[in-house]
């Protein structure tokens, strides 16, 4: 017996496999040095063979995968990367509370700006500085739930292939076009295609349902604590907000985009 197999099941909590895996979950710095990161879930699997992700490894238990709703994922997986795991080894491995039983090791894309393929009339979320991987996966979801032609990160302080990104955006990590880049960079993108920047601030701004988004627009979402960099607020065509009615004086930020995004959509008669 090697490595903790049995029949061929992994069954050792201690294999090289297993103890790899819970490196790549808990670590940003083994996704980036081996290029590679964690999917759990059938259904998210299967969204990220759709956007065109390569698998490295997948793993199964098979007792829990009797109960997913997505069986068809396994079709055309290669034996040669599938490794079948006890329950107690997938419970180690396993980083969401219920599970069917699959997870997959895959690698990453690039995430170029110059590999954003816009539309004629495009609209674009930008965020600056995302921290929180629950706030990144819910706007995630809203980009996709919109089809908003990309989300481009500026200057992150989380990974976008972080565990608790995945799971909070259900897999809409794989299917909205994302970009990864710095603010300046961002900015010469916008302006060298014609694109129009709203950035969303509390001073001296305009009302999002006041403002034009019917022609190329992007809208730039700073954090909830600091909101916007000096940088955004100065070069933006226009600065905007959310009228506050309350107390507080703060939304949180995904929900912040969500309300712009659909009041531009509203517009675009979408």
């Amino acid at each position: 017996m090697k490595e903790g197999k049995s029949d061929g099941i992994i069954t050792s909590l201690h294999n090289n496999r297993v103890k790899n895996i819970v490196r790549l979950i808990e670590k940003s710095k083994e996704r980036r040095l081996q290029a590679l990161f964690a999917v759990e879930g059938a259904r998210e699997i299967s969204l990220a063979l759709a956007g065109g992700y390569i698998i490295d490894s997948i793993f199964v238990c098979n007792t829990l995968f009797e109960s997913t709703n997505y069986p068809e994922v396994m079709n055309g997986i290669d034996s040669g990367i599938l490794f079948e795991v006890s329950e107690s080894v997938f419970s180690k491995i396993a980083y969401r509370e219920t599970s069917d039983g699959l997870i997959a090791l895959v690698k990453p894309k690039p995430h170029r700006l110059t590999d954003l393929k816009l539309t004629e009339n495009p609209f674009i979320i930008v965020i600056e500085a995302v921290e929180k991987p629950g706030n990144l996966g819910a706007i995630l979801r809203t980009a996709d739930a919109a089809a908003v032609d990309a989300l481009i990160i500026c200057d992150p302080l989380t990974d976008v292939y972080n565990p608790n990104v995945i799971r909070s955006s259900v897999g809409c990590i794989f299917t909205v076009p994302v970009a990864v880049s710095t603010g300046i960079e961002t900015f010469d993108f916008l302006k060298d295609n014609n694109i129009q920047i709203f950035a969303a601030g509390l001073d001296e701004s305009c009302n999002h349902y006041c403002t034009d988004f019917k022609k190329p627009s992007a809208i730039v979402m700073g954090t909830e604590s600091d909101g916007l960099s000096r940088f955004w607020l100065d070069h933006a065509d226009r600065q905007i907000k959310i009228p506050m009615h309350g107390k507080i004086d703060s939304l949180n930020v995904s929900v912040s985009t969500a309300v712009i995004t659909y009041e531009a959509m509203r517009q675009r008669g979408l």
